[in-house]
């Protein structure tokens, strides 16, 4: 028994040290670093190495966040960033680094998540039906555990704990919508300090989502909205012919139902998987639509 707690010691110093190790100032710009000590949780194979290929990442199997400095003046919000690619690849140029320069650019300190994919969801973790309702536990513990660094790290990093926030795209924004409202649950067991931290985001942008409403229209159940879900902001158009502009509708309903604050812009034309890039449409300008909302929640100031 001796010898057991000994060993229980070591183990949760060694997973302190592992966290008070990945203690950075960022005001020098960014960098990249693990989430895991060791081999990530429910690791899945993948069909070759890591590769990046015109803006997609896929095969990762060692998930990182990258910390992004605000530039200029340091508002104290952060938010981490989730690029969307069906659980398949991540649309890390698109909907990650390029979403990272905004941010910054607006003093906002980013995290630019690379989550674990291919994942294969909806098929490899659940016997759920219809098919699109199961969830990527491997995608959904790297969210958790991110958000947990986040706050642990929130003094060193000059960020406020309360307002940390996400913002997906695609899967990611139904990722979004998973930590948004699976926060109590655990997934994985804790490896260090850093998982006695919250995993709930303070706010959260779900940028065309995907996965949220079922094949008849009613809430995804792997999303159970409550009122602790945190203030919500959607964006999406109605000709997406990808994943639907009833992704949106029907949580946007859920979180009205639950009094959770939400708000909602649907356009008439803008497709599928615009990200930040300029086009023709008025759906174009949604990021200034987001200052607008984080100053009306509070998270920063005029």
């Amino acid at each position: 028994m001796k010898l057991w707690t000994i060993a229980m010691c070591l183990l949760a110093m060694c997973g302190s040290v592992y966290a008070k190790t990945m203690i950075w100032q960022p005001a020098a710009g960014h960098t990249q670093i693990p989430i895991w000590p060791g081999v990530a949780p429910d690791e899945q194979p993948v069909p070759g190495p890591e590769t990046e290929t015109r803006g997609a990442v896929t095969n990762v199997t060692q998930p990182t966040m990258t910390v992004y400095a605000p530039k200029g003046e340091n508002t104290g919000a952060a938010v981490i960033v989730f690029p969307g690619g069906g659980f398949q690849i991540l649309a890390i140029d698109l909907e990650g680094t390029e979403v990272c320069d905004w941010l910054i650019s607006r003093g906002i300190t980013c995290i630019l998540l690379k989550y674990r994919v291919p994942s294969v969801p909806y098929v490899w973790q659940c016997d759920c039906r219809p098919h699109n309702l199961a969830t990527s536990v491997p995608s959904l513990e790297d969210a958790q555990r991110t958000l947990r660094l986040v706050r642990f790290h929130a003094t060193e990093w000059h960020i406020d704990p309360h307002k940390i926030g996400v913002i997906g795209f695609s899967a990611g924004g139904y990722l979004v919508a998973e930590v948004s409202t699976s926060f109590k649950r655990r997934l994985y067991t804790p490896v260090d300090m850093a998982d006695k931290e919250s995993s709930r985001p303070d706010f959260a942008v779900a940028i065309y989502p995907g996965h949220l409403a079922t094949d008849d229209d009613t809430l995804n159940p792997n999303v159970p909205v409550s009122h602790e879900t945190p203030p919500t902001f959607l964006a999406q158009a109605e000709d997406d012919n990808v994943d639907g502009v009833n992704q949106s509708l029907v949580y946007y309903a859920a979180l009205k139902k639950a009094d959770v604050p939400v708000e909602m812009h649907l356009y008439a034309h803008g497709g599928h998987a615009f990200g930040l890039r300029r086009t023709q449409f008025p759906i174009t300008d949604w990021p200034r639509l987001v200052e607008v909302w984080l100053r009306t929640i509070g998270i920063v100031q005029d």
